[in-house]
């Protein structure tokens, strides 16, 4: 018995060694390459969520709300790199202020030059000669992401792409975006041709706040044109490339872009509850790393903020002392409402609001003139401020005019 004993230990010791010696060779012929991936997929994943749980392997990020441009999360929000084709929301801004200007109407028709049909990357292969409308050439720039589309707009509003380029990083510089160079108008990769993702967030927040009618084009999934040239009609299938169009709720676009040096780039949107978000990716591995980490960000962003709103700040209208003018007083309005955005850590209750007039306030006074201010702080902090504007128009007191009303009251008793 005791030698059978003895040979079932023997046996479980043997059977032991080489269970552990098959785990360390499994270890042992794992590729190095894979090796280091994994831990540094760990590393940064373990970086992140001691931060605030987010674990993002895009090199750099922005998540931004909409209304009020407060940023709410950033990862080398200012670090240039490619945008790709995420160039193009700067290319359809400026032809949606084009049509606010008069300046272009979706009917009109854009011509193909053949440098525009020359383009490569993305397109849906416009030849040069051929018309489409400014509407269908918008669809297939939104859509499909086409940069033939975006260079025959650009020659139809400014004449070429240079003229057009130069537009484009003119109104860079007016929304600050710090960090911008464009050299083309589609995003393919040139040397020079970078922006960052705080740039990014500022124009895909000018886009959507002041032209909303851009979502009207990016929430298309699935549509179509036809080809109008020389060889016939053809029709032409466009097809969505923002897969959260579909997958996460509330998003309503805006543009996703890759190419071999920007790697995967997205600018997304989506809005929830009067909550509206902007959502910025670039240099993620892949496509689905991209739209992972855009939802990520936005369940962070849904999740961690509220909106406060004050839609009556001045409650009605009221009076203000005026030296100097025909009238003693003028009347004043807060026509606009004031929107501040709370993250969990930020009490309603404890905003607070003062209302502030400009010192010395002297006829003559223009109807609409700021007069004043609500000041709103939370815990001592100022968080923002709606303009006081005068209701009328109250004129300068003159001598002749003080004479009038001096007479007025003496041979009547009263003035008027």
């Amino acid at each position: 018995m005791r030698i059978f004993y003895k040979q079932i230990l023997c046996f479980i010791e043997i059977l032991v060694f080489i269970l552990s010696a098959g785990i360390g060779m499994i270890h042992m012929q794992m590729p190095p390459i894979m090796q280091v991936y994994a831990e540094t997929v760990e590393e940064e994943q373990e970086q992140n969520e001691d931060e605030i749980g987010l674990s993002l392997l895009a090199e750099s990020a922005v998540l931004m709300e909409a209304s009020t441009g407060k940023i709410l999360y950033e990862k080398n929000a200012k670090e240039a790199k490619p945008p790709a084709s995420v160039t193009k929301v700067m290319t359809l801004l400026l032809i949606f202020e084009a049509l606010e200007d008069g300046k272009l109407k979706l009917a009109d028709e854009i011509a193909v030059s053949s440098h525009a049909a020359s383009m490569g990357g993305s397109q849906v292969f416009l030849e040069a000669g051929e018309v489409q409308t400014a509407e269908t050439m918008i669809k297939c720039i939104a859509v499909a992401s086409a940069n033939d589309a975006c260079v025959a707009m650009a020659e139809h509003l400014c004449g070429s792409e240079e003229a057009f380029v130069a537009k484009m990083n003119e109104r860079a510089k007016e929304l600050k975006m710090e960090n911008t160079s464009f050299v083309n108008c589609c995003g393919l990769d040139a040397q020079g041709h970078e922006t960052s993702a705080k740039d990014i967030a500022l124009m895909s927040r000018e886009l959507t706040v002041k032209h909303p009618d851009i979502f009207r084009y990016t929430t298309i999934w699935m549509d179509e044109f036809t080809h109008k040239t020389q060889k016939g009609e053809s029709v032409f299938g466009l097809s969505n490339t923002n897969k959260l169009l579909k997958n996460y709720e509330g998003c309503n676009g805006l543009k996703t872009g890759s190419t071999g040096e920007a790697k995967f780039c997205l600018s997304a949107t989506a809005s929830r509850n009067q909550i509206s978000l902007i959502a910025v990716v670039m240099a993620c591995p892949d496509s689905k790393i991209r739209m992972k980490d855009a939802a990520s960000l936005f369940d962070y962003g849904f999740a961690n903020v509220t909106m406060y709103e004050d839609v009556n700040p001045g409650e009605g209208i009221g009076r203000i002392i005026v030296k100097g003018g025909r009238e003693k007083e003028v009347k004043y309005s807060i026509p606009d409402s004031f929107s501040y955005v709370l993250t969990k850590e930020e009490d309603a209750s404890k905003i607070k609001k003062e209302k502030k007039i400009l010192d010395n306030l002297n006829a003559p006074i223009k109807k609409g003139e700021v007069i004043g201010e609500i000041e709103y702080s939370i815990d001592g902090k100022m968080i923002g401020a709606v303009p006081i504007k005068a209701a009328h128009a109250v004129k300068k007191l003159t001598l002749p005019y003080a004479y009038k009303i001096m007479w007025k009251t003496l041979l009547f008793g009263k003035t008027q």
